[in-house]
């Protein structure tokens, strides 16, 4: 079992940051892309970045979605290493084993954290195990009560934990990286066209049957990999399934693509949108928390860049008029720059307990260094 490693030492680094997580290499979401992009950056910055992860522990599939591992017993060895080398920061981005071994460590030794809520887990529960929402929601209360500050990836879903009772929320807001998201070229697919596009998690959730029963023309396109990929394979002969092997392979995807759909209704945001419209492909979506906030809209609404509509053929049907140009030059006020600002702002040093004067110094000079 390999040993806590930081992966992103370097010497005289002003932070020491940890981020728990259960999502990580070589699973691929969108919790996974947003963790390593901002870690990435925090590196670039000169910080000190560990990752807690599943691949530091012995592991068990999750029931229901193999491909998600759930590290066994984690509690001692984290303990061990908060001790061993204790961070300026601990920030957790995960509700699972992991996330629950960091927030009981650093409750026991009374240390303040952070935490980022990312995933609908109230409603995905209740997609699969007939139990009322609420009750969901009651265990992610409790579990991000003790947080002094808690992040959610949009205004629509720190609202709406507002009202649920949880404290403490700040929207935190989502990137992309537009370098390694560009458009590409329509030639990676030779299907008749148009071509409609979803890729992402083929769960239940994602509400894949709500895209592929559309009566559309052209050809369907799945790529991704999920729980349900093999039965929805099997119910739709005609719909093109294809798993993408790193970034260059996945933009290429991307851009091949006349209009990207996205049939969740119970997403947080949904980066992989952001990442459509950087290839230069419009978006078409339910108008739902997640749509609503990537294309910044209040209700159903037709931009230049995308189509929001509670009649999802109507939105895909609609989308493929939009301007490839406008949706690039939307995807590119989404710097993930801006995203690192924000965690450098919102998180907790542990020596002090209030929002970190340290980490608000460090944006100051970064802000100071743009002049």
């Amino acid at each position: 079992m390999p040993a806590f490693t930081d992966t992103n030492d370097r010497s005289g680094a002003s932070v020491h940051i940890l981020i728990a997580t259960d999502a990580w290499y070589p699973m691929t979401n969108g919790v996974v892309r947003v963790i390593d992009s901002v870690r990435l950056r925090l590196f670039d910055r000169g910080h000190r970045v560990t990752v807690v992860s599943p691949d530091q522990f012995a592991s068990v599939p999750c029931p229901g979605y193999a491909e998600i591992p759930l590290a066994v017993a984690p509690q001692r060895r984290i303990h061990r290493f908060l001790k061993k080398d204790p961070p300026d920061v601990v920030h957790i981005a995960t509700e699972g084993p992991i996330g629950r071994a960091t927030r009981a460590a650093c409750q026991r030794k009374g240390l303040p954290f952070t935490n980022a809520y990312h995933t609908e887990f109230p409603q995905y529960v209740t997609e699969r195990i007939p139990v009322p929402v609420d009750w969901g929601y009651h265990i992610m209360r409790r579990f991000h009560a003790p947080s002094r500050c808690v992040f959610a990836p949009s205004r629509s879903v720190a609202e709406d934990l507002t009202r649920r009772g949880f404290a403490n929320v700040l929207d935190w807001a989502h990137g992309v990286d537009t370098k390694a998201f560009r458009p590409r070229g329509k030639g990676f697919f030779d299907m008749p066209r148009p071509i409609f596009m979803y890729i992402g998690r083929i769960a239940v959730e994602k509400n894949l049957r709500g895209f592929l029963d559309l009566d559309l023309p052209g050809s369907k396109v799945v790529v991704g990999r999920g729980p349900d990929r093999d039965s929805l394979i099997d119910r739709y002969p005609d719909v093109r399934f294809h798993l993408a092997h790193g970034d260059d392979e996945l933009s290429r995807c991307y851009s091949a693509a006349d209009a990207f759909v996205f049939p969740s209704r119970t997403n947080t945001f949904g980066l992989v949108m952001l990442e459509a419209m950087a290839c230069g492909v419009p978006v078409a979506a339910f108008p739902v928390s997640g749509p609503l906030d990537v294309l910044g809209a209040k209700g159903p609404v037709e931009t230049a860049f995308g189509v929001l509509d509670d009649d999802l053929a109507k939105a895909a049907l609609k989308a493929l008029d939009k301007s490839p140009d406008a949706c690039r030059a939307y995807a590119e006020r989404y710097a993930w720059d801006a995203v690192t600002d924000q965690f450098l702002a919102n998180i907790v040093a542990v020596d002090g307990g209030e929002r970190s004067s340290l980490a608000s110094a460090t944006v100051r000079e970064v802000q100071a260094a743009g002049e």
